[in-house]
């Protein structure tokens, strides 16, 4: 009688047999056949000794780049009068791990190549959109049958297109505008283009064109830099070790000397073009490499004791002479349009009292270096930007800027430090108007005053979306410009016309790139790169605004993004995400935290804009200061209980939670006060509210906007009972920990704390380190394993199948 155990686990090796599934290819693209010849064998062995192996003739056909027609016969084509190689080629998209085998049977000689990888023996097919190739050697007249059999975990559908569900390499291949820049005059436009290969492999691109007629006059090979006044851009060569400038004519493409033997180094050309102003550096002093102090904080940051100074290059003569001196870096804000006055900033820490870095502004006189100075010890305050005339400056800063004169809060409340406002300040009279304090959308990037129009043109959060702003300095008046787009992300404005330039990104596309020379007025725009090229056949799933009243009687504003195939019928497994740092999850298409990519995986996905974000207005972004995420955890538990009731197609069961820096903190510290989640990501998440704001470069900097005026000797009740580490003991979710061990804004040790806190518990943790990066996974292989780690933990918890995780880390059994 068999012995039960063995019986039984024979059992399980033929139920794990027949989990396999058998697909018959019966459908190919076909490239050739293209006849090829045997060599003129001059020997009988080459060098090595080896004989001719005629499986060598198959060579180098390019498995994907030849004219393609569809094949469905069973016959292996070939050509009556010679030896041919042809490639049949399929694809197939799994939006699960699964693994098997592809078997040929027929060709005596043939290559099989799964996305362009030759393969032997077993295949793991990642979730993905692959291409399968089978390059194979026929015989004159051959009449052998060809069989390709995939034998794999699940059931695959081969496929003769190329359309594919949005897949992890859609998110950086192909074809993306970057950036785009006007001429003076507004009659001309260069625009930027990054083509990423599979691999990695990128290629920049430039492109001049006409902006009337769209004409494409040449193809710069850099993003030159436009002259302030003259219609021409600069280009820079080296002649030996000298540097030097030359205009360039956008029509003729003639190039003018104008600047020779220039620092090399970052510069600003005065609007009068007559000098430029370099921005230089000095090194400070230096410390015994293996025994050393730091003096403090920011001392740990490389090139912090090096300060920066200004010296302005005269075109006429060639003298470059320094223009600022001592012990303070200051910066260039802006040259007023008649070229006499520099705006300067001298900014220096102050660490005894928030906020922790201050600035002393001046105007110096950019031929008398005669100085007014404006402000000192100016704190929560930004750039400035002239007036066309010279006489006023619109100052960027946070509510608390001019002594809080821009804030709506009550004056017990501590506003965000990352929302933004603009002030008009009178230089004359040095005083301060504040032109945004009823405006709830918060200002992101610089602002431009125009010189043609006298409008200011700025950018603004407004909730998830980003718009263009027009805001009329002499009445306060704003109004949002009818430009495309869901997020603004690039913008230019011709210096002496009223054209725009900017790049903008929808919900669900790329980015696009476009002009208008009246942007008040709708469809008045010229698109000149459609971002919908850039998904190539990838096909996408839906999105749409779902919010909720929370508890509070706030709206809290929301996304849900459906799969392509949605199928209201099915349950499916869902995946949250929330925003990292202050600013809210925006509508920017190619973040790497992708739902359209999610959805493509079988996963509905629901973002949502918990309290504490900019773009909402003071008060909301407020709840983020002194809350150690309490507030915030709160909307988005509400949040996804209240999702999951309104909609039965998601499988409340199976919630996974994910996000990065304070989105990171945030997962660890979600799981300490809700069981709602079946697994959870934490990218770079600050577990010890106490260690980050000691470790981190920017720790204690970003503990002035979230724990504003609070710190840990007098407010445990944040540092402690806030941070996950020390209610580690509440977690029960299964946790996934990822850290670039690079990372200095947030150490990694923050992962390692919760880390060892958890396995000393005995709970489902896993910590991942991604050699070499910092706060952002930006090289393109480790970004692919990255990605492909959360999804396969995701893949485990969520649809209780561990064979992406195990095939990406196998047991090691120790």
């Amino acid at each position: 009688m068999m012995n039960r155990k063995i019986f039984f686990a024979m059992s399980l090796l033929a139920m794990a047999a027949s989990a396999q599934v058998k697909t018959d290819v019966k459908v190919f693209n076909l490239a050739g056949p293209y006849a090829v010849k045997t060599p003129q064998q001059m020997d009988s062995v080459n060098v090595k000794g080896d004989k001719f192996d005629e499986k060598s003739l198959l060579g180098d056909l390019a498995l994907s780049s030849q004219p393609q027609t569809t094949f469905e016969g069973c016959v292996l084509p070939s050509l009556a009068d010679s030896k041919s190689v042809g490639v049949l080629s399929f694809y197939v998209n799994n939006s699960d791990f699964t693994k098997g085998t592809i078997s040929v049977k027929g060709p005596k000689n043939c290559k099989v190549y799964v996305d362009g990888q030759e393969v032997m023996g077993e295949v793991k097919l990642a979730p993905e959109h692959h291409e399968v190739a089978i390059r194979f050697l026929a015989q004159p007249s051959d009449s052998d049958s060809v069989r390709v059999t995939m034998d794999m975990t699940r059931a695959l559908m081969p496929v003769v297109t190329k359309q594919h569900p949005y897949m992890v390499h859609d998110l950086t291949d192909g074809k993306r505008v970057r950036n785009i820049s006007l001429s003076a005059d507004g009659k001309y436009v260069m625009v930027a283009y990054q083509t990423t290969a599979r691999g990695g492999k990128s290629q920049w691109s430039y492109e001049l064109r006409d902006v009337k007629s769209q004409r494409l006059l040449s193809r710069p090979g850099s993003m030159g830099e436009w002259m302030p006044r003259t219609c021409a851009y600069i280009e820079e060569e080296y002649q030996g070790d000298k540097r030097v400038l030359y205009k360039v004519d956008p029509v003729t493409g003639q190039r003018t000397q104008w600047a020779y033997d220039v620092p090399r180094e970052g510069y600003t050309i005065s609007p009068t073009e007559d000098y430029i102003i370099f921005t230089g550096t000095e090194e400070g002093p230096k410390e015994d490499a293996d025994v050393y102090q730091v003096l403090e904080m920011d001392d740990r940051q490389p090139g912090w004791r090096s300060r920066y100074y200004l010296k302005r290059y005269d075109i006429a003569t060639g003298l470059c002479q320094r223009i600022t001196f001592g012990r303070q870096t200051t910066y260039l804000s802006d040259i007023s349009q008649d070229g006499k006055k520099l705006l300067v900033v001298s900014s220096y820490s102050r660490l005894a009292k928030r906020p922790t870095e201050v600035q002393d502004v001046f105007i110096i006189d950019a031929q008398t270096l005669k100085t007014d100075t404006l402000m000192q010890c100016a704190g929560f305050l930004g750039g400035g930007t002239f007036s066309p005339d010279g006489s006023q400056i619109i100052f960027t800063g946070t509510p608390e800027a001019f002594d809080r004169i821009g804030c709506q809060l009550a004056a017990d409340v501590t506003p965000s430090m990352t929302e933004n406002e603009l002030f008009l300040y009178d230089i004359a009279t040095k005083q301060v108007k504040p032109l945004t304090k009823d405006f709830d959308p918060s200002l992101t990037g610089g602002v431009n005053w125009s010189a043609a129009d006298g409008m200011v043109y700025f950018r603004a959060e407004c909730r998830d979306y980003i718009y263009l702003y027009q805001l009329n300095p002499k009445n306060g008046k704003i109004q949002r410009l009818p430009v495309n787009g869901d997020n603004i992300y690039r913008l230019d404005m011709a210096s002496h016309a009223g054209t725009v330039a900017y790049l903008s990104y929808k919900t669900m596309e790329p980015a696009s790139a476009y002009v208008t020379t009246n942007p008040a007025k709708k469809g008045s725009e010229v698109l000149l790169f459609d971002g919908r090229k850039a998904l190539g056949d990838a096909e996408l799933g839906t999105c749409e605004d779902w919010n909720f009243t929370n508890s509070k009687g706030d709206t809290v504003y929301g996304r849900l993004y459906l799969p392509k195939d949605f199928d209201a019928t099915k349950k499916y497994p869902m995946i949250v995400y929330y925003y990292g740092g202050c600013s809210p999850t925006s509508r920017y298409f190619e973040s790497p935290y992708a739902p359209q990519y999610w959805n493509s995986l079988g996963y509905v996905a629901y973002i949502i804009e918990p309290s504490g974000a900019t773009g909402f207005g003071q008060e909301w972004a407020s709840r983020h200061v002194n809350t150690a995420g309490r507030g915030p955890a709160e909307d988005i538990i509400e949040g996804t209980k209240k999702i999951c009731e309104a909609h039965p197609f998601i499988n409340k069961e199976k919630i996974g939670c994910m996000g990065a820096s304070y989105g990171g903190f945030m997962t660890q510290y979600l799981q300490t006060q809700t069981d709602i989640f079946a697994a959870a990501v934490s990218h770079a998440g600050i577990a010890n509210h106490t260690s980050y704001w000691g470790q981190g470069y920017w720790g204690y900097n970003y503990s002035e906007v979230s724990m504003a005026n609070s710190y840990p000797w007098s407010h445990r009740d944040l540092y402690v009972n806030q941070s996950p580490l020390f209610n580690a003991d509440k977690i029960h979710t299964p946790l996934l920990l990822l850290h670039g061990d690079a990372d200095t804004n947030v150490p990694l040790v923050e992962s390692l704390q919760m880390f060892t806190a958890l396995k000393l518990l005995g709970r489902e943790v896993a910590l991942v380190q991604v050699k070499g990066e910092n706060h952002h996974i930006l090289d393109y292989s480790k970004k692919e394993k990255w990605l492909a780690t959360q999804m396969a933990w995701f893949q485990k918890w969520l649809k209780d199948d561990p064979s992406w995780w195990d095939a990406l880390y196998p047991a090691k059994g120790l």
